[in-house]
């Protein structure tokens, strides 16, 4: 217990070089002030595995560094992302208006005729990326090369591109 109190009066000397470290990873101030929380927490439930001699600073500064890691792979999985706007209840708004719903449906009926009339060779792929895949997994599943792949999809945009504007099909988001 002793131990543990003097060993806690140690690393909280380090404070001040821990905040700085944090927020140069964090760039937040509430997210400064968490890492250094969980990095203090972790150091003194982990005093059994520190050993003596070895440098606290050092020590301090990896369970940090590791604690950040795994905070932002947590995140990056998840898919979190935090609103730092006033109004909290513009959190899923955003710049662009559409004028229409049916002006929307009219264009991607328009894109789908536009779509046929491109060679299946390209609107696979093209399809397939436009869907989330890699071009990784696109070229596994049609046993190409990736470089095969990339090329196709970029020939069906430009082709696709060629073929709305030959409709006169005018962009939305732009006009």
């Amino acid at each position: 217990m002793q131990a543990t109190i003097e060993f806690g009066k140690e690393i909280q000397s380090y404070e001040a070089i821990l905040r700085s470290f944090a927020f140069n990873l964090t760039r937040s101030k509430e997210e400064t002030e968490d890492l250094i929380q969980d990095t203090f927490y972790r150091a003194i439930a982990n005093i059994d595995k520190f050993s003596e001699g070895t440098n606290v600073k050092a020590w301090l500064f990896t369970i940090m560094r590791n604690i950040f890691i795994n905070n932002y792979r947590k995140r990056k999985r998840g898919g979190v992302t935090v609103d730092v706007s006033e109004n909290q209840y513009l959190l899923n708004s955003t710049k662009r208006v559409e004028k229409n719903d049916s002006e929307r449906s009219f264009l991607a009926e328009d894109i789908s005729i536009a779509l046929a009339a491109v060679s299946t060779d390209f609107t696979e792929p093209f399809l397939m990326h436009y869907n989330g895949f890699k071009y990784q997994e696109i070229a596994e599943t049609l046993n190409l090369p990736v470089g095969t792949v990339k090329s196709r999809i970029h020939f069906a945009r430009k082709e696709l591109q060629a073929k709305l504007k030959g409709m006169e099909v005018v962009n939305s988001a732009v006009a």
